[in-house]
């Protein structure tokens, strides 16, 4: 089955012009997690401070939060045994997230209120989910700005094309992404393989350049 959605990605420099820009925005640890974990849109909404382990350094996705008609929200399991997983976290997304729970820590003082583990992690003023279309709004605004014209939806895009051409194996994509199978991972970024088959024709040479010769044997 061919891939029927273009596959957007930032190269480094739309990547720095993006983290820059986002940092003026209310959204910037939401942004900034899309991006280095390629986690969907959904399941970032629907984290709690229960999903999250900054000592170990790895976010739990076990949940997805969707907006109904009416504007009810609801949460969801996944819809795959591969979508529940477990996220390992840099160390720069660790502060990030740090960072974003010291703010919001914050805010529970001003009001009264203590931050709880149950708690989501991204939220409104007022301790609310955040609207799925809110965060495509706001993306929109930022990417007209810096005129990087990419969905939201490419961070993940991203995320996995970034992985790939450092040489990281796709089953371990595959796992960070939530997909049900590796060759939904391969299909879908296989714009990378050429890339990919140079670098490894690379590595062969160089792995047998690298060998001495063994001197044959007699006959």
């Amino acid at each position: 089955r061919t891939n029927k959605h273009k596959v957007n990605m930032l190269d480094e420099d739309g990547i720095s012009v993006l983290q820059e820009a986002a940092r003026a925005t209310p959204y910037y640890a939401l942004f900034h997690c899309a991006l280095w974990t390629g986690m969907r849109r959904s399941e970032l909404l629907a984290l709690r401070w229960s999903d999250v382990d900054l000592l170990m350094g790895q976010i739990s996705v076990i949940r997805s939060l969707h907006c109904l008609r009416g504007g009810s929200v609801i949460f969801r399991a996944p819809k795959s045994a591969k979508g529940r997983r477990t996220i390992a976290l840099s160390p720069s997304t660790c502060l990030v997230i740090r960072q974003h729970r010291e703010q919001q820590e914050a805010l529970c003082t001003m009001i009264g209120k203590r931050l709880e583990d149950s708690d989501l992690i991204f939220t409104q003023a007022d301790g609310k989910p955040i609207l799925p279309d809110t965060v495509t709004h706001a993306w929109i605004k930022l990417a007209k700005k810096t005129k990087l014209g990419i969905r939201f939806h490419d961070l993940r895009h991203t995320h996995a094309s970034v992985l790939l051409k450092q040489g990281v194996h796709p089953k371990v994509v595959q796992e960070r992404l939530g997909h049900a199978s590796i060759a939904i991972t391969l299909d879908t970024y296989s714009h990378v393989a050429p890339g990919l088959q140079e670098a490894a024709a690379l590595k062969f040479e160089r792995a047998l350049l690298k060998q001495p010769i063994q001197p044959q044997a007699p006959c």
